[in-house]
């Protein structure tokens, strides 16, 4: 409820008006990225030849294929460097070699209701470049690239400025 400041008969907002107005603008989810990190998902077979990953890296703007097991479940990754560290090591052909056997098995994974901002900070303090979008099962639904997650949450903050801006100047909310 909103109250007259003493003495002025300035309206001034009470802390539960506030909290329930900061609350109405919900934090960017994971799921705000859906588009674009369905655009950024390659997958493999674990029987895939890394010609077929090498081609597939060739092809697209971004630097991680996701290697999946039969039933389409996430198992591993096969990053551009892992590719060509193995190459260049000696540890791998590209024709015989098959892409379960260089993935990294241990997969960073958030899900679609994680919050973008905590996701971000954790790739940040990892250093990661990628992070899989899995749903449960470890089904993959996408690959959230750290410059389009750090695109959304600008664009979430963005919005939030509007509405602040339209509040203020006495337009309300739209």
């Amino acid at each position: 409820m909103n109250a007259p400041k003493p003495g002025t008969g300035e309206v001034v907002e009470t802390p539960p008006v506030a909290a329930a107005e900061a609350r109405a603008v919900a934090p960017a989810r994971i799921s705000a990225t859906e588009a674009v990190t369905r655009s950024r998902l390659l997958t493999v077979g674990m029987d895939a030849l890394l010609v077929e990953v090498a081609a597939l890296l060739s092809s697209a703007q971004i630097s991680v294929v996701v290697v999946c097991d039969a039933a389409g479940m996430a198992m591993g990754t096969i990053t551009e460097t892992v590719l060509v560290r193995r190459l260049g090591l000696g540890q791998a052909d590209f024709f015989t070699t098959r892409a379960g056997d260089v993935m990294t098995r241990e997969i960073t994974h958030c899900a679609p209701d994680d919050g973008l901002s905590e996701v971000l900070a954790m790739m940040h303090e990892r250093e990661l470049i990628h992070v899989l979008v899995v749903e449960a099962g470890n089904k993959p639904l996408g690959v959230l690239n750290a410059r389009d997650g750090l695109r959304a949450l600008l664009a979430a903050g963005n919005t939030e400025e509007e509405l602040l801006r339209n509040y203020v100047m006495g337009i309300g909310y739209q």
